[in-house]
């Protein structure tokens, strides 16, 4: 066990988030695969701590309900009444101690609208609170603009932190101050729970501020400190929808940036899009406008753009998948797909296959070699090996109530246009006619031939359509046919 492993982390996340302008609680909204809280979660679990409480307050039913589905192990506290962040981390901690948890070690608390802090820098701060022997440690970061945070004040013979000014209270020798508070703390967990009580209401809002924690440890003679964060961008909070964006293309970029230096090319990171959840192996290629999401993989040397939306698809070794929408498909190695191509869920397209221009694919298993290059539809489908199938192929799976299941062999050729009207079998090595509706069984190694007789009927332009261009340029047709005789 790390010797600055938290006792807990209690993670703030009460607030209604007014400023979001939405029906969906302000931590559920989502960037590059998670939720704020989903992010703030992740990263709180790689101090490993002992027990993780998110306080949840405004729709709490969904932000709890949304919790068990990201992490399982999450304990979750009601704040009925937003009164405050001391408040909050009270009833976090009442919840730890109503289910017999005694807390003894180190208390972080954290805010669920940071989907940039990282969990590096929350080890950084627990291992300097530890090394410090501090009561309390802020989280605090240097940007360049402090204009409306509240300033870290520092002892200048020791470094210890003597206060945390609000700028509207801050003179101005402290508003030079470029040192900010995060909101992000490591507390002392006995002494966190006996200053809690302490904390007073008598300010304009009426709430308890965890803030006057450090004033109350201080005032006890105990030592306050504070952890700079390497990069201030990680402690940004999310308030609005612009501030949502904002977060986004700076994570993206994080993501990016550790996907090229691990091996992957990137050709215009400025219209590529990733989550946090998307693996990559060495050589992979990303093309311009293309959104990689859930689970997808890309393997090495796999080639995917541009403009190409995956979700959740795995991408085998020197694939190329170009102007596609995917989702839930499987695309095995040296396979291609598009352009303008969709793969739905259930598709498993073997080694070398292909699923060219205008292709539909879902629930289909297509076959090493295998080819569906134009124009088609293949649903609720189990392709063999080495087999084409011809343009405008529609596989006939849904009659109003059920879906049916096509079966087509290994080195099958079908013909362009054709209807296979499931349920139905074509044998290894089988073919069938252009423009032919395909709706028995067809034995291996034969011909299956499923259309009517064409007949010509002779004349009948000039009788039905008299007058009209195409009567006319039938008459000379036949008159230059007659001068050639």
């Amino acid at each position: 066990m790390s010797a600055n492993r938290p006792a807990a982390v209690v993670v703030l996340a009460a607030g209604e988030g007014t400023r979001m302008k939405s029906a969906t609680p302000k931590v559920l909204h989502a960037l590059c695969g998670r939720s704020l809280v989903g992010h703030v979660v992740a990263a709180s679990r790689e101090l490993s701590p002992e027990h993780l409480v998110v306080v949840v307050g405004h729709a709490r039913e969904q932000v709890t309900a949304h919790l068990a589905e990201i992490d399982a192990e999450v304990r979750t506290a009601v704040q009925h009444e937003q009164n405050g962040t001391g408040h909050a981390v009270r009833m976090g901690l009442e919840e730890l101690s109503d289910s017999g948890v005694a807390l003894d070690g180190t208390v972080i608390v954290v805010c669920g609208d940071t989907p940039l802090l990282t969990g590096e820098t929350l080890q950084r701060l627990a291992a300097a609170h530890s090394g410090d022997g501090n009561a309390v440690t802020v989280l605090s970061a240097e940007v360049p603009d402090a204009t409306g945070y509240g300033r870290i004040v520092r002892d200048d013979a020791n470094g210890a932190v003597t206060a945390i000014v609000e700028h509207k209270d801050a003179t101005d020798s402290q508003r030079a101050i470029r040192e900010i508070n995060s909101g992000v703390f490591a507390f002392d967990a006995q002494l966190l729970t006996d200053a809690l009580g302490k904390v007073r209401t008598d300010n304009s809002q009426g709430e308890e501020y965890l803030t006057d924690v450090l004033g109350i440890l201080r005032e006890a003679g105990h030592r306050v400190g504070a952890c700079v964060a390497v990069d201030h961008r990680e402690i940004v909070g999310i308030n609005n929808r612009v501030q949502l964006a904002e977060a986004r293309r700076l994570l993206n970029d994080r993501l990016l940036e550790r996907a090229m230096l691990s091996g992957v090319t990137v050709v215009d990171p400025a219209t590529t899009w990733i989550d946090v959840t998307v693996t990559f192996e060495p050589d992979a290629l990303v093309h311009p406008g293309t959104q990689l999401l859930g689970a997808t993989h890309l393997a090495a040397d796999a080639e995917v753009g541009p403009n190409s939306r995956l979700t959740d698809t795995t991408v085998g070794a020197g694939a190329v998948v170009a102007f596609t929408v995917a989702q839930g498909a499987e695309v095995g190695a040296g396979a291609s797909v598009g352009p303008y191509a969709y793969l739905r869920p259930g598709t498993r397209l073997g080694a070398k296959a292909k699923a060219g221009t205008y292709v539909e694919m879902k629930n289909a298993t297509i076959g090493e070699g295998t080819k569906v290059p134009h124009l088609s539809y293949v649903g609720d489908a189990t392709i063999g090996e080495q087999t084409n199938i011809g343009a405008a192929s529609v596989f006939v799976n849904y009659d109003g109530v059920h879906k049916h299941h096509t079966t087509i062999g290994s080195h099958c050729r079908t013909g362009a246009d054709n209807m296979l009207v499931a349920p139905v079998t074509i044998g290894d090595g089988a073919y069938t006619a252009a423009g032919s509706v395909i709706t028995k069984d067809v034995p291996p190694g034969s011909l299956a031939v499923a259309r009517g007789q064409q007949r010509n009927i002779e004349g009948w332009v000039a009788r039905k359509r008299p007058g009209s261009a195409a009567a006319r340029a039938a008459e000379a047709a036949r008159r230059e046919d007659e001068g050639q005789q």
